[in-house]
């Protein structure tokens, strides 16, 4: 079973979970990565101007993403990993999932945040990827390797 494990990361912390998640599975690894870059004024959850808390607020707004998966076809299992921002992914999450053709897999959330869980962003993602499998998976703050490859080997 061919499995990618695509990523959001604004501060690193997403970033270092995905990298050790693709070790732990050998699972292909893919940044998605924003057009215009966030600042770390855009990530300010403080201030009500910031971009991240523009974007969040509405729900069609759909940052632009600087590369598709190849082929995703090829892959069984998406594990698709970002922060919690205001409770749910990032927006630019839906535009990954609307650009790209997951149709007929199964994608496994998995998140970092600094105090919030997963809540509804599952049900929040599905109408980005309706032809797709979304699972509500799990919050890694802290682990090890072991721990995420036992995780993800429920899903593959």
């Amino acid at each position: 079973m061919k499995s990618l494990v695509a990523f959001f990361s604004a501060s690193g912390n997403t970033k270092e979970v995905a990298e050790n998640l693709s070790t732990a599975i050998g699972g292909d690894l893919f940044e998605i990565e924003p057009v215009e870059p966030y600042t770390r004024a855009d990530l300010n959850w403080t201030d009500s101007n910031s971009r991240s808390t523009i974007e969040c607020k509405n729900p069609a707004s759909r940052p632009a993403i600087i590369k598709l998966v190849e082929n995703p076809s090829q892959y069984d299992v998406i594990f698709l990993g970002f922060p919690i921002w205001w409770y749910t992914a990032p927006r630019i999450i839906n535009t990954f999932l609307e650009e790209n053709d997951f149709a007929g897999k199964k994608i496994v959330l998995f998140a970092t945040s600094g105090g919030s869980g997963l809540g509804n962003t599952a049900e929040d993602l599905r109408a980005s990827a309706p032809n797709a499998e979304i699972i509500s998976g799990k919050i890694f703050n802290h682990y090890d390797a072991d721990t995420l490859k036992n995780w993800a080997e429920q899903y593959l």
